[in-house]
């Protein structure tokens, strides 16, 4: 609309060539954004018909707004091409419609107008393309940390129910193996019967305080959460005292330095004794004794459990909580938290056997 002032003006024109010459170098600018390329070779003719039909108008500015256009939104071979086209242009005006003498400096002018406007374009671009590229990077690492939240819940959940899995079932079992033998002797020896209640309350009380200590560690309003012991490798000796309690012959033997292992590795070790036990106790047969070995290391704690039961005892009664379950698989687990293995099966003169090798060289596992 301010270019049309110039068909009024005293370089007007016969408005039959003006007009038209006008609306061409104007109207195709609504789709500059849309088709840049094809918006600049529509003006760029109407311009050349111009140039042809000698109209002179200030109109010749949407060339440069073409330019800046191709330059922002289309490839850069493109921008290039058009920059070439109109650079013939600006030498056609120049040679027709400037005066001699100052020729070269209306060539400068016009063409430093043209790499004004394409450089401009081009910054644009890259401005565009950078915002883009922090948006996806931004989109990427908000994708990877919902994952990583995801991962580390899931991996809790994991610890959870294996604390849970080792604290109950293994004092359950403790304690239905004490009530069954107390409901056993009752009428012949009520001592021992009551002893063995005695024991199941103890038995008891133990589970609700490791039950508590372990959801007092989860939750930050309590106070005496860091108070409470964490089960290692001194507390191995009252865990088999419990088991023998509760009816199962066991030894314990300690090589080398405890106090060389950290405690989280203690705590490993603890529950791997915890759960190996448990389920000698619940599937050996009467009669059967269990043999508990701990080697420790600067470099390694070994782990093993043996028991004198029957050798054909299959891994899933062993297991009976199966692939999904916090058996077998939560004790793997333990051990591959710190790059050790776990074996478990039955030896060949009868009986059972687990073992395990904890690296105490990388890093302790949270």
């Amino acid at each position: 609309m301010a270019s049309a002032a110039a068909l009024r003006g005293p370089l007007g024109h016969d408005p039959a060539v003006q007009v038209p010459v006008h609306a061409g170098l104007v109207l195709p600018l609504i789709w500059r954004r849309r088709a840049p390329m094809a918006v600049f070779c529509c003006i760029a003719l109407a311009a050349f018909v111009q140039w042809a039909c000698d109209v002179r108008t200030p109109t010749d500015v949407t060339l440069l707004l073409t330019l800046y256009a191709v330059a922002a939104y289309s490839t850069r071979r493109r921008t290039l091409l058009a920059f070439l086209v109109l650079e013939g242009g600006v030498l056609l005006a120049t040679l027709r419609w400037s005066v001699h003498e100052r020729g070269t400096g209306t060539f400068v002018s016009l063409s430093a107008m043209a790499t004004a406007a394409m450089v401009l374009g081009l910054n644009m671009r890259s401005r565009r393309d950078r915002l883009a590229a922090l948006e996806d990077r931004a989109v990427r690492l908000e994708r990877e940390r919902d994952q990583q939240a995801q991962l580390a819940v899931a991996g809790e959940r994991a610890r959870i129910a294996r604390e849970m899995h080792d604290i109950v079932t293994h004092n359950l079992s403790v304690m239905v193996a004490l009530a069954d033998g107390a409901s056993f002797v009752q009428r012949q020896s009520p001592e021992r019967a009551a002893a063995a209640m005695r024991q199941v309350s103890a038995t008891g009380r133990q589970a609700i305080t490791d039950m508590r200590r372990f959801l007092g560690v989860l939750r930050a309003d309590e106070p005496d959460a860091l108070r409470h012991p964490v089960p290692g490798i001194g507390q191995l000796p009252a865990l088999v005292e419990q088991v023998r309690a509760a009816g199962l012959p066991t030894r314990l033997g300690v090589a080398g330095d405890p106090e060389s292992v950290p405690v989280a590795a203690q705590l490993t070790v603890y529950r791997l004794v915890q759960e190996a036990l448990t389920n000698t106790l619940k599937h050996a047969p009467a009669g059967a004794s269990a043999q508990v070995r701990i080697g420790c290391t600067t470099e390694e704690v070994t782990v093993t459990v043996t028991d004198d039961g029957a050798g054909a005892v299959a891994v899933a009664r062993r297991d009976p909580a199966g692939p999904a379950g916090h058996g077998l698989p939560g004790m793997r687990e333990r051990a591959a938290a710190y790059g050790g293995r776990l074996t478990a099966g039955p030896l060949p003169g009868g009986g059972w056997r687990v073992a395990a090798v904890l690296a105490l060289t990388t890093p302790e596992a949270l």
